[in-house]
């Protein structure tokens, strides 16, 4: 009976001292990502992913982005990037500027990371099973570079009632008008193509 009660409790003293080393992390995303609006697909029309070694990665995200989209890890909550955001855009994966879904589908959800009720477009997220910590949660991931991005959970807002629960430090957000300016440039060159 003992080992039972422990086993929880240990559980999340684990996950506790692992986010915690990320709390007072200030890193701001970079400045060159694009924003990917529509990524290079293969002949099936499934997107093709972006490979690269570990060491391209470190040398292209900051120790947060890295240790949460590269190693599956958690900011601790109320401390990560657009927790609390109201500002019009879109967030894209930090790693890949990949859009993945519009401030337009974003609430607060009261658990301290930024929660959506969708992404923008089903395909740009993956969807796996994930059974650490002793729980069974569905992980998102970028469909781009396969990176961690958090959980969604069955408990969210009308429409779809789904709650996206996503890392802030896996994000960069983009304003609506550098969204829409993307947009046209690619519905322009797609007229001239």
């Amino acid at each position: 009976m003992r080992v039972a009660f422990l086993l929880p409790l240990l559980t999340l003293t684990t996950l506790a001292t692992a986010c915690s080393e990320y709390a007072a992390a200030s890193s701001e995303p970079r400045e060159d990502l694009p924003l990917i609006l529509t990524p290079e697909r293969d002949a099936d029309g499934n997107i093709v992913p972006i490979e690269k070694s570990p060491e391209q990665w470190k040398a292209e995200l900051s120790d947060v982005e890295y240790h949460i989209l590269r190693e599956h890890g958690t900011e601790r909550a109320f401390t990560g990037r657009y927790h609390d955001s109201k500002e019009d855009g879109v967030y894209a994966c930090a790693a890949t500027g990949l859009v993945l879904f519009d401030s337009r589908t974003k609430f607060d959800s009261g658990t301290g990371w930024p929660s959506f009720y969708a992404p923008i477009h089903e395909d740009h997220v993956t969807l796996h099973r994930d059974t650490k910590f002793g729980m069974v949660r569905t992980e998102v991931r970028c469909a781009l570079c396969d990176g961690h991005l958090g959980h969604v959970f069955d408990d969210g807002p009308p429409p779809t009632g789904k709650r996206y629960c996503i890392n802030g430090y896996a994000l960069k957000f983009f304003d609506r008008a550098t969204y829409e300016a993307a947009l046209a440039a690619e519905d322009t060159a797609a007229e001239a193509g």
